[in-house]
């Protein structure tokens, strides 16, 4: 069972818009989910899912707006909140900015996409690529070929349109892993994970049918191949073109891509990595006159990779002035109003070591600093490596026609939530 209902609100809980799919659950119900709402959170036990009387409401809130979807049996609420998601996503694909402007500038295509969305409670069609081909955002502008519902949406491979051609044939593969760390201020991990994504970009013509090799442990173990090499991948999701059941069988990625950009599929890691960049600093205060703050920034990773853009972010008191900077490599700003200093690095080789010193002003009568001091965060991009060592060993493209494509590949590490404490 899915939603009977959904609703899109402003933030006092007005409706926007809304679509009943099923009829069984009266319109007016929504009149009790802001109530509801602003009482959880005053006690402080709000939940995703909020109840009045035999009524659940299931809601999620993106920028100005909340996505509320009612239903009155037992539904199947993670399939519900797939959905309101992926509302989200479609809307801002076709509106680049999801918030309350823009539901009130497109309504007419807003309520056309929930109608295409959901049909009776059941996810339809929730492919963007698919339904801009027969929902335009030029409404007045419907020709006589576009009225015709395209053949994608009752295909069986509904995320790809038949017919394509391209002069060119070729495949990006882009393998994307994103390291998230914390760091206490003894220098003890006390967080350490990778995330990875396998993005795709798609120029192929007709329907063609690939195979993406891997080197995937469970795998190697299940064709007897030496495992030192490989990866044990966790939390696998795919994107909905690959077959999972040829997946669980031998390990096989087989699909028909979508066209252009997609994501294929996204893993975690839960391996303890060595710090790629490793930080620590000394912030030594004078009292009534100056603070002192020493940085030193170490790459971990091997010498031939270089890390582009290192943004080190280092939290200051929040009454200092009159900020001096002295650094080895880079440049240093004081941002006043996030009441940190960021150093940039441009590039940042492997196995190298830099200082940065700064100088501030304190005024003579000092703030009592109650709060805790945030951490150090650091941002950066290491092309050409990955951390887990996921490796692409094959890409094999077959289709009928038989032309040769390039498939290319590009592996990039990342940052994602990189935090270091201080004492």
């Amino acid at each position: 069972m899915s939603a009977s209902a959904v609703f899109i609100l402003d933030l006092k809980g007005k409706t926007l818009i809304s679509r009943n799919y099923k009829g069984d659950v009266s319109m007016t119900e929504i009149e009790h989910f802001m109530p509801q709402l602003m009482q959880k959170e005053e006690e402080g036990i709000l939940t995703p899912l909020l109840s009045h009387g035999k009524i659940h409401f299931l809601w999620i809130k993106h920028s100005n707006l909340y996505l509320v979807a009612t239903t009155s049996k037992n539904a199947n609420a993670s399939l519900v909140y797939s959905f309101l998601y992926k509302i989200v996503e479609v809307f801002t694909e076709y509106f680049k900015e999801l918030e309350e402007e823009s539901i009130r500038d497109n309504f007419v295509v807003v309520y056309e996409l929930l109608d295409e969305l959901m049909d009776f409670g059941f996810p339809q069609t929730t492919d963007s690529k698919i339904l801009q081909e027969y929902i335009t955002q030029q409404g007045n502008k419907l020709e006589i070929a576009k009225s015709r519902v395209p053949s994608t949406v009752t295909n069986a491979v509904s995320w790809r349109s038949e017919g394509l051609k391209y002069k060119k044939n070729e495949v990006f593969i882009d393998v994307i892993e994103s390291v998230n760390l914390l760091v206490n201020a003894n220098g003890s991990v006390l967080l350490s994970e990778i995330v990875g994504s396998i993005k795709l970009k798609v120029f192929l013509s007709g329907m063609p049918e690939l195979r993406l090799g891997l080197n995937d442990r469970v795998l190697f173990e299940l064709t007897g191949r030496n495992k030192n090499k490989s990866v044990e991948l966790e939390d696998v999701k795919f994107h909905q073109c690959v077959r999972l059941s040829r997946f669980e069988n031998d390990r096989t990625i087989s699909f028909i891509p979508p066209d252009g950009d997609s994501e294929l599929m996204s893993y975690r890691l839960n391996t303890l990595v060595k710090p790629l960049i490793w930080i620590e600093s000394v912030i030594e205060k004078f009292s009534h006159s100056r603070v002192e703050i020493m940085v030193k920034a170490k790459g971990q990773f091997k010498k031939q990779s270089v890390a582009n853009n290192v943004e080190i972010s280092v939290p200051v008191p929040s009454d200092v002035d009159s900020p001096k900077f002295k650094t080895s490599v880079g440049s240093s700003k004081y941002l006043p109003e996030k009441n940190v200093v960021v150093w940039t690095i441009k590039s940042f080789p492997g196995g190298k070591e830099y200082l940065m010193r700064a100088h501030f002003g304190l005024p003579s009568v000092e703030k009592e600093e109650m709060e805790g001091r945030p951490p150090i965060s650091v941002k950066f991009e290491i092309p050409y490596f990955t951390v887990s060592g996921i490796q692409v060993r094959y890409m094999k493209i077959i289709e009928k026609s038989g032309y040769q494509a390039l498939p290319w590949v590009r592996y990039i590490t990342q940052s994602g939530d990189y935090q270091l404490r201080t004492s």
